[in-house]
C-alpha cells in the first residue's frame, strides 16, 4: 500500500471519528426516540361516545451532559371512530425535568401550575378526527443529579374535563454516564443520579407518589392510582 493511500485512509478515519463525536454530543431528536409509548397513561373523565384519546411519549430520550438539554416528542391521538371535539394538551414537568418550550404552545402561568410541578405548556389541539394524531416538539432541561417526571393531560378546551392523563411518569437511567457526551434516559425508569455515592434518589419537592394541590384539597396521584389533579382543580375554581 502506498504512503499516499495510507494517509488517505487515516484522514477518512479521523473525519469519521469527529463526525461520531458531533452526533453523540447532540441532544436526542424525534428520529432517535424509538416508538411512542402510552406507559403511565389512564382514562379519567368519560369521553364522548366514539372518542378514545391517548398520548404517546418516546421510550427513550438523551440528555446532553454539558448543557443538560434534551428534546422529546409529545403526541395526542384519537383512536376512536368519531371526532374528538375541541381539546387541548398540557405538557407539565416535575422535579429534575423542566419544560422550556413546546412548539406552537403557550407557557402556563406559575400560579396555575399544580403544586410540585416546575413548568408547563398548554397546546390548543382543536378537533382530532377518527384515527388522527398531532405531535409537538418539546424542549427541556434535565438535572441528572435528581429524579424527573413528565405529565400529559388531555382536556376539553375549557379545562373542565380531563379525558386522559399520562403521568406523572419518570424518565431516568440506572446506569449514569457522567463521562459520556450524553446520558440516555428511559420512560418509566427512576433516575439514578450522576453523582459520587448517589445510591439513593434525593428527596425533591413533595412526596414521590402523591402531589397535593394545596387549597383545593385535591391530590395529583402518580402512575397507577385514581384521580386527576387538573380536572379536580378546575372544578374547584
Amino acid at each position: 500500500m502506498s504512503s499516499r493511500h495510507r494517509v488517505g485512509i487515516a484522514g477518512s478515519l479521523v473525519t469519521a471519528s469527529f463526525s461520531a463525536v458531533l452526533i453523540l454530543s447532540c441532544p436526542a431528536v424525534a428520529d432517535d426516540q424509538g416508538p411512542g409509548s402510552g406507559k403511565g397513561g389512564k382514562a379519567v373523565d368519560q369521553a364522548p361516545a366514539g372518542v378514545q384519546l391517548r398520548t404517546l411519549l418516546p421510550e427513550k430520550i438523551s440528555v446532553d451532559n454539558s448543557s443538560k438539554k434534551t428534546a422529546l416528542t409529545a403526541t395526542v391521538k384519537n383512536e376512536g371512530t368519531k371526532d374528538s371535539g375541541d381539546i387541548r394538551l398540557l405538557v407539565v414537568g416535575f422535579d429534575a425535568l423542566r419544560i422550556t418550550s413546546v412548539q406552537g404552545c403557550s407557557a402556563i402561568a406559575e400560579k396555575d401550575l399544580p403544586k410540585g410541578s416546575n413548568s408547563g405548556f398548554g397546546c390548543p389541539v382543536g378537533s382530532l378526527g377518527a384515527g388522527q394524531s398531532k405531535s409537538y416538539a418539546v424542549q427541556a432541561t434535565y438535572d441528572l443529579s435528581k429524579a424527573g417526571k413528565i405529565c400529559l393531560p388531555v382536556q376539553t378546551a375549557d379545562g373542565k374535563k380531563t379525558y386522559w392523563q399520562q403521568g406523572p411518569v419518570p424518565f431516568g437511567t440506572v446506569n449514569p454516564s457522567p463521562n459520556a457526551p450524553a446520558t440516555p434516559l428511559l420512560l418509566g425508569t427512576d433516575n439514578k443520579p450522576v453523582a459520587p455515592g448517589g445510591d439513593e434518589l434525593p428527596k425533591t419537592g413533595v412526596g414521590r407518589d402523591v402531589l397535593p394541590l394545596g387549597a383545593a384539597g385535591a391530590a395529583l396521584i402518580a402512575v397507577g392510582a385514581a384521580g386527576v389533579w387538573w380536572s379536580q382543580r378546575r372544578r374547584e375554581v
